[in-house]
C-alpha cells in the first residue's frame, strides 16, 4: 500500500533530483522510495544490493552452464579485433 509524504526540501535539490529522475525515465518518487529503500533495508554480510538490481534480477533467463567470463572474452576480442 501506498501512502503519501510531504518533505520540506530546497528549490535547488529538487530541480536538480527531477532532472536526474527524468534522464533516467524514473518519478521522482520512485527514486526517493528506491533510495530510502537501499538506506533503511536490511544489510547482509558487508553487501548490499540496490532496488535498481533486485527489480532487474531473474530479467534475463541463462542457463546453468553459462561461462559469463568466457562469453566477455569473446565479446570483448570480437570488438577490438
Amino acid at each position: 500500500m501506498d501512502t503519501k509524504l510531504t518533505l520540506k526540501l530546497s528549490a535547488e535539490v529538487i530541480t536538480r533530483a527531477k532532472l536526474y529522475a527524468k534522464k533516467r525515465h524514473i518519478s521522482l518518487s520512485r527514486l526517493i522510495e528506491s533510495y530510502l529503500d537501499s538506506i533503511s533495508g536490511e544489510e547482509e554480510e558487508g553487501l548490499t544490493t540496490t532496488p535498481l538490481i533486485e527489480r532487474l534480477s531473474g530479467v534475463i533467463g541463462l542457463p546453468e552452464d553459462f561461462d559469463y567470463r568466457k562469453e566477455r572474452g569473446e565479446s570483448l576480442e570480437r570488438k577490438y579485433s
